[in-house]
């Protein structure tokens, strides 16, 4: 017999197809390479995150908030939808959150907090020709964690710097949700824009959302400083029970070194929050919230300002551990 008879008998034995399995193989990883490739300089590579620096941000953001009469109160289905969207994120689909936000004006970005390696969902009214300043306000969710707490700033600009204070209280601790108005409480006929107030905005739907999660909020507002005299700060549940949690809170406070007044056994100068319809909401659903009402004293100063953050900050990271249990 032939060594080519020999060959050809040896090419088809079952066990010499390996190798030409193996060829195959590379020859997939090489088209799949080339494909790769071929994608990328027609698009270039993925784009890095953006970096903020959120209070540069924000106090950018305030500038252009609409005028008198000029906020614009929306709709069911809108205020559906962003809360979709914001549920979307929350439950870890930043994906599908894009749809329902998109439908109501909003657009939604991941990007880098300057200073830090975290990443958060910026969620944001549409811009642009067109566009109708409507004054919706902004939402970020931190995405490195199980979202945990929430801070809420109902009364930006007209509260003066509490805009500020969420900013640096959501930077300081993980796992949050920020909620931010986007108009002067007096931006709208009558009350419309007052969102602490009023179950028709997107800033209650989201807050609304977020306690239908049980996740806690810690709501920061503004006082004169005549309206609570002595006072820096003035801590409540709203027209919820004062559990363990808003107790220690107010400890906490105190322990940082601010004049904390009590609304639930000490008269604070009707700052109880007992109106407040996102302490309502959070109440019937039997999730911790705190509202935390700050002396202009406070707010006007930086130091004092970012004291106090560093203390909600602590606040915030209890709650997200499911601490303050004991009275």
């Amino acid at each position: 017999m032939t060594l080519i008879t020999h060959a050809k008998r040896a090419v088809r034995k079952p066990g010499n197809r390996r190798p030409l399995a193996v060829a195959a193989l590379l020859a997939l990883c090489v088209t799949a390479t080339l494909i790769t490739l071929v994608f990328r300089a027609a698009h270039g590579p993925p784009a890095a995150a953006p970096t903020i620096d959120l209070e540069e941000h924000i106090r950018e953001y305030i500038r252009h908030f609409p005028s008198d009469h000029e906020y614009r109160i929306p709709d069911a289905a809108q205020r559906a939808q962003v809360s979709e969207g914001i549920a979307d994120i929350v439950d870890g689909r930043l994906d599908a959150a894009g749809r329902p936000l998109s439908e109501a004006g909003y657009t939604v970005r991941t990007v880098r907090l300057a200073g830090s390696h975290r990443m958060v969902a910026q969620v944001a009214e549409a811009t642009g020709r067109g566009a109708q300043p409507r004054g919706w306000g902004e939402v970020f969710v931190d995405l490195g964690r199980r979202v945990q707490w929430s801070a809420q700033v109902p009364h930006p600009v007209s509260d003066q710097h509490t805009e500020l204070l969420g900013a640096e209280l959501f930077s300081r601790a993980p796992g949050g949700v920020l909620v931010l108005a986007g108009a002067n409480r007096d931006a709208g006929w009558g009350n419309a824009a007052d969102v602490a107030h009023r179950r028709d905005s997107v800033f209650h739907a989201v807050c609304a959302a977020l306690a239908a999660r049980r996740i806690p909020g810690i709501q920061v507002h503004g006082f004169a400083d005549d309206s609570s005299p002595g006072n820096d700060v003035v801590v409540s549940a709203g027209p919820g029970e004062v559990g363990p949690r808003v107790r220690e809170a107010a400890r906490s406070l105190s322990s940082a070194g601010f004049t904390v007044c009590r609304a639930w056994d000490q008269d604070c100068g009707r700052l109880e929050g007992t109106t407040n319809v996102q302490a309502g909401t959070a109440a019937a659903d039997d999730v911790p919230f705190l509202h935390v009402e700050n002396s202009r004293s406070v707010r006007d100063s930086r130091t004092a300002r970012s004291r106090l953050a560093a203390a909600l900050a602590e606040v915030a990271r209890q709650l997200a551990k499911g601490g303050f249990t004991t009275a």
